[in-house]
């Protein structure tokens, strides 16, 4: 049954109006994916297909889309995002709005629309406040069907090295791709997903399992010479051997 939803957030970030509406607009890579940027005029073409409905930089930006292309569960998709200066413009409040229609299994869509929105402009927040404006080389990727399993992050975390007490905040050495260990702070950690900082890169860990998918991994790096292919096909090797072996209790 259609349902409408609406999820909204508001937050200060220790960046300019500026830095936030360059990120919202050209460097979603950074926090999100990759996205066409806008163009920059109201009537203008959005990110997939939408329509830019308000173009007030560097204030607000709205784009909408009927009948989004390739998802099923979903028709009307609306984000709209405010940005005003706090402390004379060093300091950004931000609003952000996502609004349209479930088609099917509204709850479980609202559930885990809201959950992923935390952490995303969680991951938006890490980006402009250790990285902003830097080139980013991305990649995202859907373990194999294993990592729908309920215990699904649970597996991650412990091929991770993380403990059932590692907090945010901590900081951590986790075990990478090849047996190699990754200096890191865990800038955020709940039964949903976990976030990985490292000097060079944000990693993130997506417990999509909660909602009947695999478990999803995103690399945003943004070291000079960082390669997305040899990042997807390390971690990717990486999570696939985890799920290849029984799960081992906590230490």
């Amino acid at each position: 049954m259609s349902k409408e939803f609406e999820i909204a957030r508001e937050f200060e970030v220790d960046a300019t109006p500026e830095q936030v509406w360059d990120a919202f607009t050209a460097g979603t890579g950074g926090w999100l994916w990759p996205m066409e940027a806008p163009e920059p005029r109201e009537g203008g073409t959005g990110p997939f297909g939408s329509t830019v409905t308000v173009w007030d930089p560097p204030h607000r930006y709205t784009n909408r889309v009927e009948n989004v292309d390739g998802i099923s569960e979903q028709t009307l998709n609306q984000l709209d995002y405010t940005v005003e200066p706090r402390d004379e413009g060093r300091r950004a409040w931000v609003r952000y709005v996502h609004s349209g229609i479930f088609v099917d299994d509204w709850d479980n869509q609202y559930d885990a629309a809201g959950r992923h929105t935390d952490f995303y402009l969680h991951t938006l927040r890490q980006y402009l406040t250790h990285f902003d404006g830097r080139p980013v080389a991305f990649v995202t990727f859907d373990g194999p069907d294993a990592s729908k399993a309920a215990d699904a992050l649970t597996a991650v975390e412990r091929a991770l090295g993380l403990a059932d007490d590692t907090a945010e905040g901590a900081r951590v050495r986790v075990a990478g791709p090849g047996g190699r260990g990754l200096d890191a702070v865990v800038d955020f950690r709940n039964a949903y997903f976990v976030g990985l900082r490292t000097d060079r890169a944000l990693i993130r860990f997506f417990g999509r399992n909660h909602w009947g998918h695999p478990v999803g991994v995103s690399v945003h790096d943004f070291a000079p010479d960082a390669d997305a292919e040899a990042n997807g096909t390390a971690w990717r090797g990486w999570l696939d051997r985890v799920f290849s072996r029984p799960l081992r209790p906590r230490p």
